[in-house]
């Protein structure tokens, strides 16, 4: 470098910015293809373009033709598991859904043969949950009764089911994920707490043999419910409930204690159906006060095609059921499935399993099914069983069948007792309390965002506190996005390394130079604020001088954090300029984003603050400073002091 000249800019790229087309199309793709899946097919032929466009939308493509025994093995051991606790989940759910119990064994029939050709999670298991179960009931039963009209009441869940498939296949091929995003983790800790509250206090009325029972879920109303009908209670139930309860307990210690011996608490469920079929038939139980499921049809899933209902009068309530459980269920579904992913070191696209699920519940809601998801403890045993592709779903498939075909009748002497008693110890697993307390410790908002859906889902309902906790979460993004941290940069000692000066007390600064670091889009919700805090942090510096000896001649923002901004944020930064200049110091900008650098040469704001006001690093940005203040024979380019 010459003497007397100082040029550190020669590295910023100043090109021309990109045309509309070619942004568009970039935020396009990082929006709704971040995975990218087509990359590399222009260089392919028509053919292979055509095979790896099958392989992409239908996985069962990609993993099928290399498949082989020593694969299945595996998947025959993982599907005949998950069928054994697939059998009482289906009625137990069924029941927690109002609906005839034979309806939750049909749902793992025909959904896991979808979910096989569509999905691309290798460990997720499909069937039907308690917290959509109880959904679908809470919100249908507001406008129809499962008792009094059980037809209308069936007919409605099967149009939620469409209704619910329909929306997340539409989010999949519109490539929507980032929509389930907002149910945080947080919200669904929550969620799912209070759910499993609320599903408990319900199953007490299978636990006492109650026959009259509130149809809502809020903890007063079952309380109240409880109390009025006590006359109602058989202690029997209760006996023999807590019986099946502490077995099923018991074998989930066992499994805690053993992993290995996970397959103990997997087969416990169908141990009880059985035993507690036995005994109900044995012991003659319905005299007693003990309620049994009752007869079930023996054959596969008949159509229900035409038992959509759409009539004008109730297609408000398979709406409203179908929005929340298909939130609810892709929320879950996906979590879990990439949850197990991870485990194996796979990836599970998120937008894949959308399409997978709803066309899982479109053709579900023709074939006599509800609404099937990816259950966690379904999925925690298939992927302990040792499953490795999704055919152990298919071999569920098949053992349900059978099931449906020639044993469906023997499980008619099944004791609601439990059934009631499998729900309560699989609920017993989703009050994450550990969770609560961690989320305490970590982030205190994030605790109420979490005790908000719990207590919300548990004295209200299960929508509205949902929606209370998502409505929080967003109020709290939208805050972080209207008030974005800035920090006061300084030099580490022996480097030229700049860091926040209050995470790093020994970071050292010139009173002269002031170096800021911005960490957000610059918004039109956020430009005022930013343009003021920066601002007042002048002002702060100012207010030191006299202790200083030296005012700010130098503001330096470092702009590698802001990703985007909008015109309102570049009038800001117009604005900035003049009220620093005003007061005699020269404003630089250290590394903006290509998106930001090219609404900034478009708007005229780098000719205006000038190339030579532009750095690629704060230390390049510093030794400017310094060679003006100084002049070039005083400036060598050390650290500040």
């Amino acid at each position: 470098m010459e003497v007397g000249k100082f040029d550190p800019t020669h590295n910023v790229n100043f090109a021309k910015p990109r045309n509309f087309g070619e942004k568009l199309k970039t935020d396009l793709t990082e929006t709704f293809f971040p995975d990218d899946p087509f990359k590399g097919f222009s260089d392919e032929t028509p053919k292979k373009r055509l095979l790896k466009g099958i392989k992409y939308f239908i996985p069962i493509f990609d993993w099928l033709p290399s498949y082989n025994f020593s694969l299945f093995r595996y998947d025959f051991l993982a599907g005949i598991t998950i069928a054994s606790l697939a059998i009482p989940q289906g009625i137990s759910y069924a029941n927690l859904a109002k609906i005839p119990p034979v309806i939750g064994l049909y749902s793992s029939f025909v959904p896991p043969f979808i979910y096989a050709v569509f999905g691309s999670s290798k460990n997720l298991a499909v069937g039907t949950v308690a917290a959509c179960s109880l959904l679908i009931a809470n919100t249908i039963g507001e406008t129809v009764s499962p008792t009094d009209n059980p037809t209308l009441y069936l007919n409605l869940v099967f149009t939620a089911t469409f209704i619910c498939g329909i929306i997340e296949t539409a989010l999949g091929v519109l490539r929507l994920g980032i929509l389930v995003d907002f149910l945080s983790h947080s919200t669904i800790t929550g969620f799912m707490g209070g759910t499993a509250v609320i599903i408990i206090l319900q199953q007490l009325k299978g636990f006492l043999g109650l026959k009259h029972f509130t149809t809502k879920t809020d903890v007063l109303s079952v309380v109240k419910t409880l109390l009025s009908h006590k006359d109602e209670w058989h202690w029997q139930s209760a006996v023999v409930g807590f019986i099946f309860l502490a077995f099923l307990q018991f074998t989930r210690y066992v499994k805690n204690k053993r992993p290995k011996l996970f397959w103990i608490s997997a087969m416990a469920p169908l141990v009880v159906v059985i035993t507690g079929g036995l005994f109900a038939y044995l012991a003659h139980a319905e005299k007693f006060g003990i309620q049994i499921v009752g007869h079930l049809n023996r054959g596969i899933n008949p159509s229900s095609v035409n038992r959509l209902n759409f009539d004008p009068k109730y297609i408000a309530a398979p709406i409203k059921a179908g929005i929340l459980t298909a939130v609810l269920a892709l929320a879950e579904g996906i979590a879990i499935g990439r949850s197990f992913a991870i485990m194996k070191n796979q990836q599970t696209d998120g937008n894949k399993e959308m399409i997978a699920f709803g066309i899982m519940n479109i053709v579900g809601s023709f074939t006599s099914c509800y609404l099937t998801t990816g259950p966690f403890s379904k999925t925690a045993v298939n992927f302990n069983a040792g499953c490795r592709t999704q055919m152990s779903n298919v071999v569920m498939a098949i053992i349900m069948m059978l099931t449906l075909l020639f044993l469906a009748p023997l499980f008619s002497y099944t004791p609601m007792v439990a059934l009631s008693a499998i729900i309560m110890s699989a609920m017993f697993g989703l009050i994450e309390y550990d969770k609560a307390i961690h989320l305490f410790k970590v982030d205190k908002f994030d605790f109420c965002i979490c005790m908000l859906a719990f207590f919300g889902v548990t004295f209200i309902s299960m929508d509205i506190g949902l929606g209370l906790s998502i409505g929080l979460g967003i109020i709290r993004a939208l805050l972080y996005t209207a008030r974005p941290r800035t920090c006061k940069l300084g030099n580490i000692p022996n480097t030229n390394l700049y860091r926040d000066i209050e995470q790093y007390p020994d970071a050292q600064w010139t009173a002269e130079i002031l170096i800021l670091q911005l960490g957000s889009p610059i918004l039109y919700s956020n430009s005022t604020y930013v343009r003021e805090r920066i601002l007042r942090w002048v002002r702060d510096e100012e207010s030191n001088k006299d202790n200083q000896g030296d005012s700010v001649e130098h503001l330096i923002l470092e702009l590698g954090g802001v990703t985007t901004i909008d015109m309102t944020g570049i009038e800001a930064l117009y604005e900035l300029k003049r009220l620093v200049e005003a007061k005699d110091i020269k404003l630089s900008l250290v590394n903006p984003r290509i998106e930001v650098m090219e609404k900034l040469i478009t708007s005229k704001f780098i000719d205006v603050i000038g190339k030579e006001s532009v750095f690629l690093s704060i230390d390049d940005a510093v030794e400017s400073c310094r060679f003006r203040l100084d002049g070039p024979n005083k400036c060598n380019g050390q650290e500040l002091a």
